[in-house]
């Protein structure tokens, strides 16, 4: 049974209207989305983000680089102005890029140095690069406090796109990546897949016995064709089509939740 509360279908409705508009002024891709009653993986965590971030929130994102939502600059803003505080820590220097967090760290997350400790963590497509994850839930067990949350936002490698990319040449990622999501070469690192799948992250998180799961769900991922419009139609199709036959979709993202006991 879940521990916490997952985002409801009006909370997603009225986190696309504030993301995209009302639905006469939204372009093609969320509007179809809209009237297909499906919402993007990533959306569905920056709506969850939402209903978690408070005024008392002490928050270290994990990962972020030079943002926080890189889809969601308002709501970045929104979050990063309510919380108490927002520490970002990144190997990368682009985290000094980040225009949102209060703290700005550049250093593996395994070695950092804590001063405090957080009632909130978060990883945003972060998992799926993590050489070290023993290191990583060693450091949160360090600095999350008791009740507090880790949030882990990934991809299931057991999806089909994850899958092609564990067996393609790193060098070719940027450029395949271009094609369907944009984004700049900077922003592209390697992935090592140990964080990415329910079995994997209960055993890092539950088997030790420091955190307890509070939820998880698979979050269906109709968004490597967001870009084409033909071909998005016919993916928003068999999404509709596995969804009638109470199925998952093939291409999915997982959302994690542990509570730190």
């Amino acid at each position: 049974m879940d521990l916490i509360e997952f985002v409801s279908s009006q909370a997603l409705r009225d986190h696309a209207n504030a993301k995209y508009g009302k639905r006469a002024s939204m372009g093609w891709s969320p509007g179809r989305r809209w009237d297909f009653g499906y919402s993007l993986a990533g959306d569905v965590y920056e709506c969850f983000l939402d209903s978690i971030v408070t005024d008392h929130t002490r928050w270290v994102d994990v990962g972020g680089g030079r943002a926080i939502l890189p889809h969601n600059e308002a709501l970045s803003a929104e979050l990063a102005g309510r919380c108490e505080s927002l520490t970002s820590v990144d190997p990368s220097r682009n985290v000094f890029e980040n225009p949102y967090a209060h703290q700005k760290i550049c250093s593996m997350f395994e070695e950092f140095q804590v001063e405090k400790k957080f009632n909130l963590a978060t990883f945003r497509m972060v998992a799926e690069h993590v050489e070290a994850p023993d290191a990583v839930v060693k450091k949160l067990e360090e600095c999350v406090e008791p009740g507090g949350l880790v949030v882990i936002y990934t991809i299931n490698k057991h999806s089909p796109i994850p899958i092609i990319t564990r067996l393609t040449p790193f060098s070719w990622h940027h450029k395949i990546k271009k094609i369907f999501w944009g984004g700049q070469e900077k922003d592209t690192f390697p992935v090592a897949y140990k964080m990415n799948s329910k079995r994997e992250l209960d055993s890092l998180f539950v088997d030790g016995g420091q955190f307890k799961p509070a939820l998880f769900r698979y979050l269906d991922d109709v968004s490597a064709t967001i870009e084409y419009k033909f071909l998005n139609l016919m993916e928003m199709y068999m999404w509709r089509f596995c969804k009638h036959l109470g199925m998952r979709y093939f291409e999915n993202n997982i959302l994690a939740v542990y509570i730190r006991k």
